[in-house]
């Protein structure tokens, strides 16, 4: 099935999770209500609550009960992205202006934070404290993750296994644990459970590499925003730290970084992403996306054969080939 087909069969859930989010968000406080559903409105994938549904397919299936992990686990994606487009100086996301930049950076932060507190309520209702323990665990890693990144900002000399360990927290674990805690919420059984919260694992981790790619390759049309946004905050991503083993490269490169980051005025990242695209670095973070999505269907094999197994494994394969 293709994914726009996968939606469209799911298109009364997630309009049901659509609802539920809207309904949350609204605040007696008018500025509040007007920045949590800007942000609403801007849209995306909602591929977390795709998966939450999914993986709800394995056990006693019920949309009342996975829409209280379904919407929180969206709610927790955007509020983390409010705190981000506020780090990066972000005036754009997925082509409309940011919260931050539409309204500033104090009620972009309280937003954020408002929005992550009205998840919490919304899980609180489900009676199930194992959940609540791995969606708050998910969260201190997600900031962990965060800290890591600013820590990060321009240093060329970090690892590939910091750069995964990184992602990992910040985009990986969410992804796992939507899989995980839609199995969890209608009692399928714990090895299902387990073998879903792998398959999130490895799609959340290509996920961020074929983002982070994407925006070095990507049109603004496509993405959502200028190419190169990771360079110019000083975002040292996959793409770039394997195009800097390139010893022929990484003079120019780094004299190109440099430049960003000591420039005074608006940053140009144009020349270092091009130097990225001639570079051997595109190809071996594609090749590590590819083995992800390969470990991500091999997680799927132990999984009972319908068709919320085979949904699965076409999201992964469209992941893999994502051109936004």
């Amino acid at each position: 099935m293709k994914i726009m087909q996968l939606y469209a069969a799911m298109k009364s859930d997630l309009q049901s999770i659509e609802d539920q989010m809207v309904q949350t968000v609204t605040s007696d406080l008018p500025i509040l209500s007007e920045t949590s559903l800007h942000l609403l409105k801007a849209g995306g994938k909602r591929i977390r609550p795709v998966f939450v549904l999914l993986s709800g397919k394995f056990g006693d299936y019920s949309i009342d009960t996975l829409k209280k992990v379904a919407v929180p686990l969206e709610l927790i994606h955007m509020a983390s992205l409010v705190h981000d487009d506020v780090i990066d100086d972000a005036d754009t996301r997925r082509g409309q202006l940011t919260v931050k930049s539409k309204w500033d950076n104090r009620i972009a932060m309280y937003t954020g934070d408002y929005i992550y507190a009205k998840a919490l309520i919304v899980v609180s209702d489900l009676a199930k404290p194992r959940i609540h323990q791995i969606l708050s665990g998910a969260m201190v890693q997600m900031c962990i993750g965060e800290m890591e990144q600013i820590r990060d900002f321009f240093n060329v000399e970090q690892s590939v296994r910091n750069y995964l360990r990184r992602i990992r927290r910040k985009t990986a674990l969410l992804i796992a644990i939507s899989c995980q805690l839609g199995a969890m919420a209608t009692d399928a059984p714990a090895r299902t459970s387990h073998a879903l919260y792998r398959f999130g694992y490895n799609v959340g981790m290509a996920y961020q590499i074929i983002d982070d790619l994407l925006d070095l390759r990507g049109t603004e049309k496509a993405i959502g925003k200028p190419p190169g946004s990771d360079l110019r905050q000083g975002n040292i991503t996959l793409p770039v730290l394997f195009a800097l083993e390139d010893d022929s490269l990484k003079p120019q490169l780094l004299k190109e970084i440099y430049s960003i980051r000591d420039g005074e005025g608006p940053a140009n990242s144009a020349p270092a992403v091009k130097l990225v695209r001639s570079s051997r670095g595109i190809k071996p973070a594609e090749d590590l996306a590819d083995r992800y999505i390969e470990k991500a269907l091999k997680a799927l094999e132990s999984l009972p054969d319908i068709p919320a197994k085979r949904n699965l494994a076409d999201i992964a394969r469209f992941v893999a080939k994502r051109s936004y």
